[in-house]
């Protein structure tokens, strides 16, 4: 039955990931000619004005780039904590060998790109971004690949969903422990009592989301202040709402459902409108040859499809698990090129890894650059091979 409910959501939620994704280049085509026009300067103050409340005892003041970076992109963190639930439970992370592709992919993913960027800025004030390039921004990636539509099989589009998902994961891990300020311990300690009390809830079989969502609010407040980020918060609020492994609609399915659309419609569009205002400036193309640029183009644009196709590649060799259905060695070169897209996520740790404002637009620009190289030759390269390979050889292939 559990079949039942993934070939429900997925196609909901790729229809939606794919129709957010083109919304998401409209963003940035937007925010850039924002930043390069007249209005630039006035729109980089208005990103600055201070919104909120605060007194002696509550400190919810914060200008409104923060209120988007630390509290929408919390909801879209709790949208990915849902996903990554939803897909342990009863999805491609439900059993070692289905879980075994995406995640040896995920891994090399990750590994040989932040390696790559450590190695070329080795010794440099720029070292501390090695997570910039281990990212993948799901809704690029799989807009791209819907483009594509029938021509490519079922099975590269959930092979790729899934490889972001726990792509999605180890940035959180990474988040957490490598890009998170000095720590208030008292703080941390209200979080973890909060974060206890849900897992009660979820003990005790508690359906009502309101006995989740208002104490993640709470649990968001007190991880923000303890020197962890905030975002965080909302993944720990997704793994305790309870679902289900039958055709029924769980909680976590219902909120899923609920956030999907909202996520990637408005609050990845309205990230993309306020993080991507570079101005665009002599010696930007220089920069690219920097280490900070060198590190994050090679490692987005070379080190994601290197990590993730010989990875891959060790884990059928091994035994570990075998290529989707309809998938070849080719279709898997052209997603590990695809997942060097890494826009909303590296640009999310780049601001993390960076307090210079000149160190930020730097790799911002690093990764546009990155992200267009990767997007576009990815593409060409699945519609070619797709072109060559009808689906039956595919499948035969695969088998």
């Amino acid at each position: 039955m559990a079949k039942l409910i993934n070939l429900k959501v997925f196609p909901d939620f790729f229809r939606s990931a794919s129709a957010g994704g083109i919304i998401l280049i409209i963003s940035l085509v937007i925010s850039l000619l924002i930043a390069n026009s007249g209005w630039g300067e006035a729109y980089a103050g208005f990103l600055q004005t201070q919104l909120g409340f605060e007194s002696a005892q509550v400190h919810l003041r914060y200008p409104i780039l923060l209120w988007v970076n630390d509290g929408l992109m919390a909801i879209f963190f709790l949208l990915v904590g849902l996903e990554i639930k939803r897909e342990m439970v009863e999805g491609e992370l439900s059993s070692p060998r289905k879980a075994a592709l995406p995640v040896f992919a995920a891994v090399g993913g990750m590994v040989v790109p932040a390696a790559i960027y450590a190695l070329v800025n080795t010794g440099t004030d720029t070292a501390g971004g090695w997570g910039i390039p281990m990212a993948t921004d799901i809704a690029f990636a799989i807009g791209l690949l819907s483009l594509l539509g029938s021509r490519v099989p079922a099975g590269l589009k959930i092979f790729l969903t899934a490889l972001a998902i726990v792509d999605d994961l180890g940035a959180i891990v990474v988040i957490a422990v490598f890009y998170s300020a000095g720590l208030h311990f008292a703080y941390l300690l209200y979080a973890a009592a909060i974060f206890l009390l849900l897992l009660v809830f979820n003990r005790f079989g508690v359906k009502s989301l309101v006995f989740y969502l208002v104490p993640g609010l709470f649990m968001w407040y007190f991880i923000h202040h303890s020197g962890v980020h905030a975002t965080v918060a909302g993944v720990l609020t997704a793994l305790t709402i309870p679902t289900t492994s039958d055709a029924r609609e769980s909680p976590l399915e219902h909120l899923e459902h609920a956030l999907t659309k909202p996520v990637n419609f408005l609050i990845m569009p309205i990230f993309a409108l306020v993080n991507t205002n570079i101005r665009f400036e002599a010696g930007m193309l220089e920069g690219l040859l920097s280490p900070l640029g060198l590190g994050i183009v090679l490692g987005l644009f070379l080190g994601k499809p290197l990590g993730i196709f010989f990875s891959s590649w060790a884990a059928v060799k091994l035994g570990a698990s075998v290529l989707p259905t309809g998938v070849n060695w080719k279709m898997v070169a052209g997603l590990g090129l695809l997942a060097g897209i890494g826009f909303t996520m590296s640009i999310f740790i780049a601001l993390l890894s960076f307090s210079d404002p000149a160190y930020q637009t730097g790799a911002k620009f690093s990764i546009l650059v990155a992200s267009v190289l990767s997007g576009v030759f990815g593409y060409f390269l699945l519609g070619a091979v797709s072109a060559k390979t009808p689906v039956l050889e595919n499948h035969r292939e695969a088998v």
